[in-house]
């Protein structure tokens, strides 16, 4: 998994753009995908933030890429799953 601070900015469905701090990426063999896990700046301290996931396929140069919505309750399970392991990860740190 790759960590540090990247910001994306993703486009909402009505246009809008949203500016995210990328939390983690990885790669899943089983699903042949790259994933990366992100939440909005712009969310409020006291409020929970909403973390988001996306499929995306890498540029050549192997950084920003074109996101895609997950398509499968299988890959949102993945997904949770890799998510809790990383917050677990953290918090032994």
């Amino acid at each position: 998994m790759e960590h540090g601070e990247k910001n994306i900015t993703i486009v909402d469905d009505q246009g809008n753009e949203q500016l995210c701090e990328v939390l983690f990426t990885f790669e899943n063999e089983e699903f042949g995908k790259s994933y990366v896990l992100y939440y909005p700046i712009e969310s409020k301290d006291d409020e929970e933030v909403e973390i988001l996931a996306s499929s995306f396929t890498p540029n050549e140069d192997g950084e920003n890429g074109e996101l895609f919505p997950i398509e499968t309750d299988e890959e949102w399970d993945m997904i949770e799953e890799t998510l809790n392991t990383f917050l677990a990860d953290k918090d032994e740190e």
